[in-house]
């Protein structure tokens, strides 16, 4: 046979067999990977408001990311960690909130800019949301009726 047409055919048993192989699941929540910093404000369930800095650790896993969030104001402090695990835009998991000893769940959807997730723990629920827009990012957390009923964050990503 012609080399150059064992090599073409080679070439062409190659493609084929790399469509038709199934593909790992991509984790988009890998986009959000880094350290980030950032304020915002933190409204209380009587209505008042304060200032707070936020710092956070996003770690990509195979199967979705670990965050850990840590935010304080004058009066306020809160410590969040979660590991969620992704899979074909729908995530679940669990989180954290060491300062207080709150446990609990979360799930929701997912993108490689966007994640929405409801969470719960015994007599608590929460809403998240996270947007991601180049080396910057928005978190909202909504929790009427709790001490804490919204916090609103912009933070950058560090290092770039």
């Amino acid at each position: 046979m012609n080399p150059r047409i064992a090599a073409l055919a080679i070439s062409f048993g190659l493609l084929i067999s790399t469509a038709s192989a199934p593909r790992a699941a991509e984790n988009p929540l890998g986009h959000f990977a880094g350290s980030w910093s950032g304020s915002g404000k933190i409204v209380v369930s009587n209505g008042a408001s304060e200032r707070i800095r936020c710092r956070g650790t996003y770690r990509p896993s195979e199967a979705g990311l670990s965050l850990s969030l840590r935010c304080a104001s004058d009066s306020y402090k809160f410590e969040l960690s979660s590991d969620i695990t992704y899979e074909a835009g729908n995530i679940s998991g669990s989180w954290n909130e060491a300062s207080r000893g709150v446990t609990g769940s979360l799930s929701g959807k997912a993108t490689a800019t966007h994640i929405e997730a409801s969470t719960q723990a015994v007599g608590f629920t929460a809403s998240l949301s996270i947007a991601l827009r180049g080396n910057s990012q928005s978190v909202v957390i909504r929790s009427p009726g709790s001490e804490i009923s919204e916090v609103s964050v912009s933070m950058a990503r560090a290092g770039r």
